[in-house]
């Protein structure tokens, strides 16, 4: 039996049924399904459809959309390239299909596999092209201040990363992100390091080296891919801070409560770049999609929405689970289930409060994981923002100080896993335990706090006062909190506990300002 060959012809790609038809149903399930990429592998595909195709002279970028049986469609973007035989090796993996292309054999592959592909990619950018398409639209290739390359010509490389999105490396020190699930808007990332390089001095990002963007004349434009400085990290701070509670953990079980200062220095200077980072972000007038804006009785009115349907689904999950929790874990889901009625006037209180702070992007998804150890130094990575948020809600402009409570949860995560789930502190008391983890987090705390604050003196239009940052903070600490439990009662129960004392304490708080 002969083996199918695709015969395919660039021109004329986005009007040709039948070319669409067969990767519709022949050669798209079985390729997407073996791609990191694809995140709809564990829903039931109802159809798959060739939607665009964006030229880039001998290369197309094809966007199909996955529809599933259940739920929303999802758009991906597959860029791809002829290989004539004997050309180019190209791994398994890369490989859509045998095919033919002007008389010549060869394979339909994922045109990143294709050096030629990276290379056009690197010359767009440093060229700044615009490739227009048949329709009006345009392929835009858009250059920024950190791409200081001498020549369009560059060696290119695929590293061996396991993501959601592809990346390149050129010459060493420029890193491309390709993505693949697209929305259709700007990609938040490619505003923010873009903003931040081409607007301050702040150079503790990857900065901005260039996009690729798909301009269309009546439909908002979608963000094909962004490139960066390649940064060269030692490791992430939630290692470094592992490292830090190591030695923590030695001096408690052999009795001392101790944390050497070089701990709270690198706190320090988390907390000014933390700092340094939304000021760059800051502006009152002039910035278009990046001005600072109040606290409006709409943008009060989502905040509130959305606390108040995410502590109905935390309560409703905790109760269906309950009885699957350990006693510790039950006590404090009591004590949470009980304060219903406190928090509800603490969340109704965002509606009526005085609030004169601004608000401002953010990066919205921030961890000690986002943030990379360099030799003398830190760099934040990874802008895109909450990924179980739509695009349209990651770009709301938020208090600063929803980046700086999901730093302070994520201290109280480092500290809590390490004590809890450390063979060495297996025989010692948990209440013990749970005194020594408080007391380092609330010295981490206190000093990461009061070093960011410092940054910026008072007043300051982002923070109006002590008593709005107080309330704001609280507030976004509670709601992070609250929104953690789901991941833990749903993939590990037994650290359930950890977001139920961060509920806890902030509820204690609460109690105070009420006093």
């Amino acid at each position: 039996m002969t083996e199918f060959v695709l015969a395919i012809e660039w021109n004329g790609f986005e009007k040709d049924k039948y070319v669409h038809t067969v990767l519709e149903d022949n050669i798209l399930p079985p390729y997407i399904a073996q791609c990191r990429w694809f995140a709809g592998k564990a829903r039931q595909i109802k159809q798959l459809k060739v939607r665009n195709a964006v030229h880039l002279g001998e290369f197309i970028f094809m966007i199909f959309e996955a529809k599933y049986e259940e739920g929303d469609s999802e758009f991906y973007l597959l860029p791809l390239s002829f290989i004539a035989d004997g050309t180019q090796e190209i791994p398994e993996k890369g490989i859509l299909s045998k095919a033919s292309m002007d008389d010549k054999n060869g394979f339909l592959v994922d045109a990143i596999y294709d050096k030629n592909f990276r290379n056009a990619l690197f010359s767009g950018i440093y060229n700044q092209n615009e490739v227009k398409q048949v329709n009006g639209n345009k392929l835009v290739f858009a250059k920024g201040k950190a791409l200081i390359a001498e020549s369009a010509v560059i060696d290119s490389f695929l590293p061996n990363v396991d993501s959601s999105n592809s990346a390149m490396i050129f010459g060493g020190k420029y890193f491309l992100k390709l993505y693949r699930k697209i929305f259709a808007e700007t990609n938040p990332e490619a505003e923010m390091v873009e903003f931040i390089t081409q607007n301050s001095d702040f150079k503790n990002i990857p900065r901005f080296a260039g996009s690729i963007t798909w301009k269309r004349t009546d439909e908002p434009e979608i963000t094909f891919g962004v490139m960066v400085e390649v940064i060269e990290s030692l490791k992430d701070d939630w290692s470094m801070t592992g490292d830090y509670l190591n030695d923590f953990l030695e001096a408690f079980v052999d009795g001392n409560f101790q944390i050497k200062e070089s701990v709270f220095d690198k706190v320090a200077q988390l907390a000014v770049r933390t700092a340094e980072m939304h000021k760059a972000l800051f502006a009152l007038r002039g910035a278009e999609a990046f001005n600072a804006e109040p606290f409006d009785r709409q943008y009060r009115r989502y905040l509130h929405e959305k606390f108040e349907i995410l502590l109905e689904k935390r309560y409703n999950l905790l109760t269906d689970n309950y009885l699957n929790l350990d006693e510790q874990a039950q006590a404090l889901a009591w004590r949470f289930m009980e304060a219903k009625d406190l928090i509800l006037d603490f969340i109704d209180q965002v509606l009526t409060r005085p609030l004169f702070s601004f608000r401002t992007r953010i990066h919205g998804d921030y961890h000690l994981g986002q943030v990379l150890a360099t030799e003398d130094d830190l760099v934040i990575i990874d802008f895109e923002g909450e990924p179980e948020s739509t695009i349209t809600q990651r770009k709301i402009k938020h208090s600063p100080l929803k980046d700086v409570a999901g730093m302070i949860r994520s201290y109280h995560y480092a500290v809590s896993a390490k004590l809890f789930n450390s063979a060495e502190t297996s025989d010692i008391d948990p209440f013990v335990l749970q005194r020594a983890a408080d007391r380092w987090y609330k010295l981490i705390k206190d000093t990461y706090l009061e070093e960011y604050l410092a940054v910026f003196g008072t007043p300051h239009p982002l923070f109006k006062d002590t008593n709005e940052i107080n309330y704001l903070l609280l507030f976004h600490l509670l709601e992070k909190a609250v929104y953690e439990i789901g991941y833990e009662v749903n993939y590990r129960p037994s650290w359930v506990k950890i977001p139920l004392k961060g509920i806890a304490e902030v509820l204690a708080e609460v109690e105070k300002l009420r006093r």
